[in-house]
């Protein structure tokens, strides 16, 4: 009688976190579609940035006011700290030939969507180094199945994308296990954007 009940509740408790994934999974992804337009303006402008020289941003602060930036040269990452209004940011920008109204204009994209942090990943694939572009974002609403203490993550990738029949992604066609990034099991948005919640931004 009391290896029913366990097993019941067994089974209750696996319904539930189905259930709780395919809702997760529903909300994720219309909160993709929602903001797509912006979501794929970021990655397009930040990759075309870094395209002419290595660089990541990332917010400090709640509020979305102060801003890290990193900077890579000859294999020596340069970190620096502004306030978003500060003139000594544009000083710096001009300093490495990045594009000052760009770069201004995807800060302010990334403030719009509370966007935390934007880098490129590098990542093996059949001993292939290749890209991706990883995103994290901070969610304010509350229709979004996580709290404010966690993220959503997206990766962007140059190629589509192989998944299994939970739609979770893969390290290839061959190997058929799953691809974790930064320890994290990313989903299927479409064939090259994928998603997780974490509680970590990276």
């Amino acid at each position: 009688m009391v290896n029913k009940i366990w097993y019941g509740l067994f089974l209750l408790c696996s319904m539930l976190l189905i259930g709780a994934c395919n809702v997760s999974k529903k909300i994720s992804s219309a909160y993709y579609f929602n903001n797509e337009k912006t979501l794929d303006s970021i990655q397009q402008s930040y990759n075309k940035l870094y395209a002419q020289k290595s660089f990541s941003l990332e917010f400090t602060d709640k509020p979305f006011n102060n801003l890290s930036i990193a900077i890579i040269t000859d294999s020596i990452k340069y970190i620096y700290q502004f306030e978003v209004t500060e003139k000594r940011m544009a000083d710096t920008l001009q300093k490495y030939h990045l594009n000052i109204v760009s770069i201004n204009h995807l800060i302010t994209q990334m403030k719009s969507i509370h966007c935390t942090w934007i880098n490129n990943l590098a990542y093996y694939e059949n001993e292939k180094k290749k890209m991706l572009t990883y995103i994290s974002i901070r969610p304010v609403t509350a229709n979004l199945p996580f709290t404010n203490s966690k993220y959503f993550i997206l990766t962007y990738f140059a190629q589509p994308q192989y998944f299994d029949s939970e739609e979770r992604l893969l390290a290839s066609r061959k190997l058929r296990k799953l691809r974790q990034i930064n320890n994290e099991i990313f989903r299927r948005i479409n064939n090259k954007v994928c998603y997780t919640i974490s509680e970590k931004f990276r």
